[in-house]
């Protein structure tokens, strides 16, 4: 429901026609023939949902929230961002591939592209500190109070909060994202599932005054609950059947500093942000010293080494160095540009749950559906090779899917050592007991151990050649496929790989999830069906089908896998709503993984690695604890008279002091 400015909030308590037109009314004029046509749609159907869940869509006064509510405000936390950051200049990054659409949710929104549209930039509701993530920092919400016993968290919207286009935030907003995110026109299953099956109502007591419900008591409810970033109401008049094309390259308004015109966007070449000069966060305690620079530019470089080579002459303004190659081959400290002074080189320790780096089996595959065949691949992958060679010996195996979290996921886990005695042994076990010329085996049918490993990273491309000269010790063929990072990343989505080699990055939460991974529903739609043979989502909701077709394209169990043990267990898993539970489970979720044998465990690195240019400036400490990239939380900023001084030192020969810094204060 949408509010004018000065318009009061009148509870909508009365029948359901006017709340019809209630809603109808706020949602202002479009002379398009096109979004008009589609209006009433879009209000009808919202309508409907709110008449057919009355139990989900709550609708009070101000009169009616608890008494006792202790409300919080984070301010007693510190700034991890520099207060008197400059603003202004234009900073410069790239992209290896152009992204496929501008919107966040749905079909290819999950590219790297979205973390500059959401992820990276977006205002949340609130959202943990990167220092004290136990502790959260206001964003959307001034004020928000938990009450724990009722499941249920309670926010005040900051009556300053604007979306890019001047628009106030309101829970108009926040009712129409809930009913955004749960409806079956989304096309987006996950996003369905997990605002489904994790709250159970939103209440909203005025238009700046509402409380979300969680289906289960949680040890982190406010962390549980609270982040999300809502979607402008006014700016998807026009959703419903088709919303995917229609949205497929518009940019709506935004909470975030930047926004992206039509005519910055170059198709194949770039795309520049512009930031807001009426940002409403931009005097706010932990927003006021980031996103700094007035422009911020992405190139399309899809090249490794053509990326390196533009950074290194001044092109970008900053690069990650996260191969060794890059860090001691490519831009080492003897290459001109780090010898000179014109690039600074940095090694970041953070504190991060890490990312699941490995091979990821897809069990749907023919010969990768048998045990045998994973546990001998389990033992021919040399990972730890990897780690000393293509690592230079500054990487360590995971030793489960989980590692980085507070606490241990497995007690005892670890991953399976290289044996190409063992993995043979296995292989034999499933019928690969002879051998080619080329030393790959074979079974009785004639048909090769041989498999296609897809990754979306060129950068590592060679580690790949090292696992595939160590599989043929055991006789496994390895077949190398490197694609641009979003044809890889839609490949693997769409489950169209025998074997992924990718890592996927880990929520800032105090336990790992699994549902997204590993539970059945999200290999195939129809994992599950209920009395009548309809889909359903959950192993309490219905029977395993033995026999299901319907593949779940675009979510994250890359492995294919569906076992209703642990389905039933990951259910559980989430339902827990004490740390000891948690803790008791995991330990049950990761046993069943290990034994699957669909996942083999990658590396882990404590640190990131980055170049930037001189005049590129940052924080004392350089980065908050709880950052993946450097640019994460955009506190940087350019120092325009340090950037002019480089620029005529490069053409004159003039040179600065070499800087070679590492920042371990969050070294574990």
């Amino acid at each position: 429901m949408h509010f004018p400015t000065g318009t009061p909030f009148r509870p909508l308590v009365a029948t359901w026609a006017v709340l019809a037109l209630t809603l109808l009314a706020g949602c202002g004029k479009d002379a398009s023939p096109v979004a008009a046509a589609a209006l009433p749609d879009m209000e009808a159907d919202l309508a409907r949902t709110l008449k057919e869940q009355p139990t989900f869509y709550r609708f009070k006064t101000v009169a009616d929230l608890p008494a006792n509510l202790r409300w919080e405000d984070g301010s007693d936390l510190p700034e991890f961002a520099d207060p008197h950051a400059r603003k202004g200049g234009t900073f410069t990054y790239y992209l290896q591939d152009f992204p496929r659409t501008l919107r966040t949710v749905g079909p290819d929104a999950a590219a790297n592209f979205r973390q500059y549209l959401n992820d990276f930039t977006a205002v949340r509701m609130v959202q943990p500190h990167p220092d004290q993530p136990e502790r959260m920092m206001p964003g959307i919400a001034r004020t928000w109070a938990v009450d724990a016993a009722a499941r249920t968290a309670y926010f005040r919207i900051d009556p300053d909060a604007r979306w890019s286009d001047g628009r106030p935030i309101t829970t108009d907003d926040v009712v129409f994202t809930f009913y955004h995110l749960r409806s079956p026109h989304l096309v987006e299953p996950w996003f369905n599932n997990f605002y489904t099956i994790n709250y159970e109502s939103i209440t909203v007591y005025d238009r700046l005054t509402f409380a979300v419900t969680g289906q289960q008591a949680k040890p982190d409810l406010l962390n549980a609950l609270c982040q999300f970033t809502p979607f402008p109401r006014h700016a998807y008049k026009d959703f419903g059947p088709g919303w995917i094309e229609r949205f497929q390259w518009r940019f709506v308004p935004t909470t975030a500093a930047y926004v992206l015109a039509d005519r910055d966007i170059e198709k194949g070449r770039s795309l520049t942000f512009r930031r807001n000069p009426d940002w409403w966060a931009r005097d706010k305690r932990f927003y006021r010293g980031r996103f700094n620079p007035d422009v911020f530019r992405l190139q399309i470089i899809r090249d490794t080494d053509k990326s390196a080579e533009a950074f290194a002459r001044g092109d970008l303004d900053l690069y990650p160095l996260s191969t060794p190659r890059l860090w001691y081959e490519t831009l080492s400290e003897n290459h001109p540009s780090v010898r000179d002074g014109y690039i600074v080189k940095a090694t970041f320790y953070n504190r991060f749950p890490q990312a699941d780096w490995g091979l990821y089996l897809n069990s749907r595959k023919p010969l990768l559906d048998q045990l045998e065949v994973r546990l001998g691949i389990q033992h021919a992958i040399h990972f730890d090779l990897v780690c000393q060679q293509f690592f230079r010996g500054d990487a360590v195996r995971l030793e489960t899917k989980s590692d980085g979290f507070p606490f241990r996921a497995h007690p005892t886990l670890t991953y399976r050592r290289f044996d190409p005695e063992k993995a043979r042994a296995h292989f034999a076990r499933a019928g690969f007991g002879s051998q080619d010329h080329e030393g790959v085996l074979r079974n009785a049918k004639g048909e090769r151990l041989s498999f296609t490993v897809t990754t979306h990273r060129p950068d590592l491309a060679d580690m790949l050649t090292i696992l595939k000269q160590e599989a043929l010790k055991a006789g496994l063929e390895l077949r190398i496929e490197v694609l641009d990072q979003t044809t890889g990343w839609k490949k693997m989505q769409e489950k169209n790989h025998e074997i992924a080699l990718v890592g996927l990055m880990q929520a800032t939460e105090p336990y790992p999830r699994y549902w997204e991974s590993y539970h059945g529903s999200n290999a195939y739609e129809d994992a599950y069906l209920d009395a009548a043979g309809n889909p359903v989502t959950t192993s309490a909701a219905g029977r395993p089908n033995p026999d299901p077709r319907k593949i779940r394209v675009q979510s994250n169990n890359l492995t294919m896998t569906f076992i209703p043990e642990l389905d039933r267990l990951i259910e559980a898993y989430d339902r827990a709503s004490t740390m000891e539970e948690i803790k008791r489970l995991a330990a049950s979720i990761e046993e069943i993984i290990f034994n699957d044998a669909t996942w083999v465990n990658g590396w882990s690195l404590p640190y990131f690695r980055v170049g930037y240019a001189r005049y590129v400036k940052w924080p004392a400490g350089f980065n908050p604890a709880q950052s993946r990239l450097a640019h994460e939380w955009f506190t940087f900023w350019i120092d325009e008279e340090e950037r002019k001084a480089t620029v005529e030192a490069r053409r004159t020969g003039r040179t600065f002091p070499p800087q070679i810094l590492t920042f371990d204060r969050h070294r574990q």
